[in-house]
């Protein structure tokens, strides 16, 4: 049996993100993962998709 290489994680941040200051995200199935545009290497916050949703949600109302 052949192991397969893990998958590319392809990060995103906002179109309107600077060049400082960012945070990048990358979503799964199970759990939206969220790290320092600025330390790729450093550690990540876990955060469940349904979490997620729940902090987005405050963040629009709170906008608006």
């Amino acid at each position: 049996m052949t192991d397969s290489p893990p998958p590319v994680r392809r990060w995103r941040k906002s179109s309107a993100s600077a060049d400082g200051g960012c945070v990048e995200i990358y979503a799964d199935e199970r759990v939206v993962r969220v790290r320092d545009s600025k330390n790729p290497d450093g550690p990540e916050l876990h955060v469940s998709r349904r979490g997620w949703s729940a902090l987005l949600d405050v963040l629009k109302e709170r906008s608006s």
